[in-house]
């Protein structure tokens, strides 16, 4: 008999602007992992917490809009040479899910804004992200739907409420 593999994320956080505001490993690997859907091996992810200006930056240059943004994923794409070598395929085949970047202002004053606990929105973000990386989008209705009633799910299994009903707030965390 074969146990099926526990899939996890080996996470490489990123914050070089020595933010303290920022949640506890801990709790972003425990995020992470709620989030994986689609495999059953270890993948590694990297999250990056930026300031206001890097966050401007990234995002002006990868989505045109010149303001900074809660989160922007940047998923894993294998280089041209290792799909051209046989050898290489299954050692980076599907081991990089990719990056996340959160801006820590942008999150904590949405948070605000939005009447939810700091911790619950960056739970929230840290999921979306991550189910990004998977390639979940919400650019259609139908496909926003599916998103949203996934990270809805994945939330409630954590203990946060709902965070697309403004009236549902979780002050335990």
């Amino acid at each position: 008999m074969s146990l099926k593999q526990k899939k996890m994320i080996k996470l490489d956080l990123q914050n070089p602007y020595d933010f303290d505001t920022i949640p506890k490993f801990q709790d972003l690997q425990t995020w992470s992992n709620a989030a994986l859907q689609k495999s059953d091996q270890t993948l590694s992810l990297v999250i990056r917490v930026v300031n206001e200006e890097e966050g401007m930056d990234l995002n002006q240059t990868y989505r045109g809009k010149k303001s900074a943004t809660n989160v922007l994923s940047f998923p894993y794409e294998e280089p041209d040479y290792v799909m051209d070598i046989p050898e290489l395929q299954d050692e980076y085949s599907r081991q990089y899910l990719g990056d996340i970047v959160l801006c820590e202002k942008v999150v904590i004053n949405e948070a605000k804004a939005q009447n939810k606990t700091v911790a619950q929105h960056w739970a929230h973000l840290i999921i979306h992200g991550v189910l990004h990386l998977q390639g979940y989008d919400h650019i259609n209705d139908d496909d926003a739907t599916k998103m949203e009633a996934l990270e809805i799910k994945i939330l409630d299994s954590l203990g946060f409420k709902n965070p697309y009903n403004p009236e549902s707030s979780d002050e335990n965390h």
